[in-house]
């Protein structure tokens, strides 16, 4: 585990484990948010694996949040999800969705 990035790489490591992906994105994208720097808050994870074949959406993005429990518990306050068999991810032109930018503030910008 990298100690320059504890929390993506323990996000890394788990994914792999439990899902056997043959593609794995794990983005950090705390910088977009209202964050300190090299803050480890909000990810874009995109997972191919076949075990997702035959689950809906809703039971994939469920496997995800049961494997990174502890990091969704603790450091992680976004997980952006992205899921798809291989077949899907060919089909999809094996691109990755770009996320929005963030519409929220901090606390302090609400004073």
């Amino acid at each position: 585990m990298s100690q320059a990035n504890p929390v993506q790489s323990a996000i890394e490591t788990k994914l792999h484990a439990e899902l056997q992906p043959s593609l794995l994105e794990v983005v950090n994208e705390s910088y977009m948010h209202s964050v300190p720097p090299n803050s480890e808050t909000h990810f874009k994870v995109v997972v191919v694996s076949d075990l997702f074949s035959g689950k809906r959406s809703v039971a994939r993005h469920q496997m995800i949040y049961k494997t990174l429990s502890e990091e969704v518990a603790g450091p992680v306050h976004a997980l952006a999800i992205h899921t798809y068999t291989n077949d899907e991810w060919q089909q999809n032109g094996a691109l990755s969705p770009n996320s929005p930018k963030c519409l929220g503030g901090s606390k302090a910008d609400q004073h």
